[in-house]
């Protein structure tokens, strides 16, 4: 569940890019997987231009999900908002196969550390 005082930031075409949460007189810029991406609190057109310049083509890109008996899948992410992350199995390419079957998995928001980028 997004916290109330989550600012949405839009790009320029009306996609959500990400959020601004006001600390003080500065804002932290939080990715649309809800983790944070500034350590430090950013003046509101730093954190505006952060998550236009973050975009979401991150979210394309390959994942790896570790689970609790410490095995490893590598996934794609289907969705990503503050009702929770969904990501999908992706062994040799699965996750682009149209009309196949794919076994998803349904993650907390924000995502968990579990989910990490592919190395």
């Amino acid at each position: 569940m997004l916290p109330p005082d989550w600012i949405e930031h839009r790009r320029a075409d009306g996609e959500v890019v990400g959020w601004m949460v006001p600390d003080g007189e500065g804002f932290h810029v939080h990715d649309l997987l809800g983790r944070p991406r500034t350590a430090e609190p950013l003046e509101w057109l730093e954190a505006e231009e952060l998550l236009d310049e973050l975009g979401i083509g991150y979210l394309a890109d390959r994942w790896t999900l570790r689970f609790a008996d410490g095995t490893e899948r590598p996934v794609r992410i289907a969705e990503a908002g503050p009702r929770g992350v969904t990501v999908v199995a992706d062994e040799f390419g699965a996750a682009s196969a149209v009309g196949g079957a794919l076994e998803r998995f349904r993650l907390a928001f924000p995502a968990p550390t579990e989910l990490r980028p592919w190395s």
